[in-house]
């Protein structure tokens, strides 16, 4: 049986931008993503602290350390400029695997979504 899991979580990190005229995706902060282990391309899911939407998209990478979190296409509906937002991905696991595993989370700080 396989079940999924978080396999990486952005705890509370704040909205830089909202860009509806995108395609679509998240930019997410090239150091975010390499210390939350999420690709480029991967499914997230998004929760906003702020007004309780809930929702998917993929992460594309942004600047290496610029903090930015900007919400590109339909998805810039969903935010506003400084909401502060959970970024969540899921792996599927064995259920044994699953029971070991852990995932990757981050803490980054809220003010400018920095990691120190």
């Amino acid at each position: 049986m396989q079940i999924q899991v978080i396999k990486s979580k952005i705890h509370r990190v704040k909205v830089t931008g909202a860009d509806l005229n995108y395609i679509g995706s998240i930019t997410i902060d090239e150091t975010l993503l390499e210390a939350s282990n999420i690709i480029e391309g991967e499914k997230v899911s998004i929760v906003n602290i702020n007004n309780g939407e809930r929702f998917e998209t993929y992460a594309i990478k942004g600047e290496k350390n610029s903090g930015e979190i900007t919400l590109n296409g339909p998805a810039a509906r969903k935010v506003q400029k400084d909401d502060i937002i959970i970024i969540i991905s899921y792996a599927t696991l064995e259920f044994e695997e699953a029971k070991t595993f852990k995932p990757w989370i981050i803490f980054p700080n809220e003010s400018d979504n920095s990691l120190t």
